[in-house]
């Protein structure tokens, strides 16, 4: 874990202190090291690897490139994404949707906004994966979003079983939307993972530290979080991920 500690021993990472780059039709913000950004003090917490929060022009995207051994998750907020990839898979995703790749042994893909006249913002997630080498896979789900109002929905798990969708990793993603002063707590699944919790929308203070938005707090040894909400309540984007990468 690199990255800077708070007195309490917790993971602070304020929205303007992200690598940025602008490239003119893609805006991204980088929670960890990635691409041409690097800072040693921010390269992962635990498993989680990459946290970009991207915004795509109309009609732009990424051409195919490669991925192996890394678990990747696109959660879109706004507009569309069209998916291509080497298993021969083509989807379009858009807010509402969750995609996951298991890159395993190796895949090509690409990513495109397939609307000219409208921007795709979304989160890409990486995780590194508890088995190496696996065979690629592709999948994505349509979720309710009215079902994280008040309550964190599980949107990722380890279990094919489970609600959502899954990956290669002792992993749960969450994504909670709550109203103005409430108070919310979240333990995590599995001993030995850590939390990390950023705020999509609105404000918060989670264990003490007041969040903006696009603000994160990483809880590495094994707290809850404890949650209150602001006065125009939150939008939170919680994961709970092993600290020690297998």
């Amino acid at each position: 874990m690199d990255t800077t500690i708070t007195s309490d021993g917790l993971v602070l990472h304020r929205a303007g202190e992200r690598g940025h780059a602008d490239h003119g039709w893609l805006d991204a913000w980088h929670s960890f090291s990635f691409a041409n950004w690097h800072d040693p003090d921010r390269v992962h917490f635990g498993v989680l690897r990459v946290l970009n929060d991207d915004t795509i022009a109309g009609g732009q995207g990424f051409g195919m490139h490669p991925h192996e051994n890394m678990e990747i998750i696109t959660i879109p907020l706004e507009g569309a994404l069209q998916h291509k990839d080497s298993m021969g898979n083509s989807a379009v995703i858009k807010a509402g949707d969750v995609q996951v790749m298991s890159a395993g042994t190796g895949v090509f893909h690409s990513e495109f906004n397939p609307d000219p006249a409208q921007r795709t913002r979304l989160f890409q997630i990486w995780l590194f994966p508890n088995k190496r080498n696996v065979a690629p896979r592709y999948d994505q789900i349509t979720l309710d979003p009215e079902a994280r109002h008040g309550r964190f929905q599980q949107i990722v798990s380890p279990d094919p079983a489970d609600a959502g969708t899954w990956i290669h990793q002792d992993a749960w993603l969450h994504l909670g939307r709550f109203d103005a002063d409430r108070t919310e707590r979240y333990a995590s699944k599995r001993a030995g993972n850590g939390i990390y919790a950023l705020v999509v929308d609105g404000s918060a203070t989670i264990n003490g530290h007041a969040l903006g938005r696009r603000d994160a707090l990483g809880i590495p040894d094994g707290r809850p979080a404890e949650l209150r909400t602001g006065p125009d309540g939150a939008e939170i984007l919680l994961l709970d991920v092993p600290m020690a990468i297998s």
